[in-house]
């Protein structure tokens, strides 16, 4: 599939998300959406902190939870969806701090300003954009999280490096995202469906990982490491999905 055909995909599958038209289905999914957050790593406390609206189930992990942010850091998150990520962020930064979400989905955006302002959240922005070529200022950001949305970019490579380009020097990462442990068959790598479901634009563990230091990160680590288990998933891709969280740091 070429590039814009894919993004075409995946925001098509997203808009229908952010609209309510369609659920999506994560890991060890329970019968709600909470319990598909409870799975990846957000606790009931977590999402009693944001607006209801922007809790979606569609990641695989909590970045917030491992970013260490801290009173006064501008975070930007990278496919911030209706928000869930932005809004815990915010609560962590305080009103000294800035969160940036950008999205490629004009749907989700709209979702995400609609509850930033509902809720009085007045440190908090959504952007439409691209991971590729963010439309963020050159050396800004101090934090940058995502969860589950850098598989979904064809380019990884430009994606890093314009997370890199936009984090202040020593900024740091944390990334929620899925990787691979062995081949995928052909015909998963060329599908729609499967890049919607952050399955077929899924790296290789090590090739992702090192896409991350090529980028011009330093100390690049897995911080912790799971099996990625969807309900109905293709039999042969069990075992070779994995969910990980990786910090690192801007040279």
């Amino acid at each position: 599939m070429k590039d814009q055909d894919i993004k075409e995909v995946i925001k098509d599958r997203y808009g229908k998300i952010a609209r309510g038209e369609q659920t999506f289905c994560c890991p060890s999914c329970g019968p709600t959406v909470t319990d598909q957050c409870l799975a990846v790593g957000y606790t009931a406390e977590d999402l009693q902190l944001v607006p209801e609206l922007a809790v979606l189930g569609v990641g695989c992990g909590n970045p917030t939870a491992l970013a260490d942010l801290t009173e006064g850091e501008t975070v930007l998150d990278l496919g911030a969806g209706a928000g869930i990520d932005v809004f815990l962020a915010a609560k962590k930064v305080g009103q000294n701090g800035r969160v940036i979400g950008v999205d490629m989905t004009e749907d989700m955006v709209a979702r995400g300003r609609q509850l930033a302002q509902e809720y009085g959240f007045g440190n908090v922005e959504f952007r439409l954009g691209y991971i590729e070529h963010l439309p963020v200022d050159s050396a800004t950001v101090d934090v940058v999280i995502s969860n589950c949305v850098i598989n979904l970019t064809p380019d990884k490579l430009a994606s890093f490096t314009e997370v890199r380009r936009v984090l202040k020097a020593g900024g740091r990462i944390l990334i929620a995202d899925l990787v691979t442990a062995g081949e995928l068959p052909p015909d998963v790598r060329a599908s729609a469906a499967a890049w919607a479901d952050c399955l077929a634009g899924a790296m290789a563990k090590e090739a992702y990982l090192e896409t991350i230091r090529s980028a011009g990160f330093a100390e690049v680590t897995v911080v912790s490491e799971s099996p990625y288990e969807a309900p109905g998933m293709d039999a042969r891709l069990q075992g070779k999905i994995l969910s990980v969280k990786v910090r690192a740091f801007k040279r």
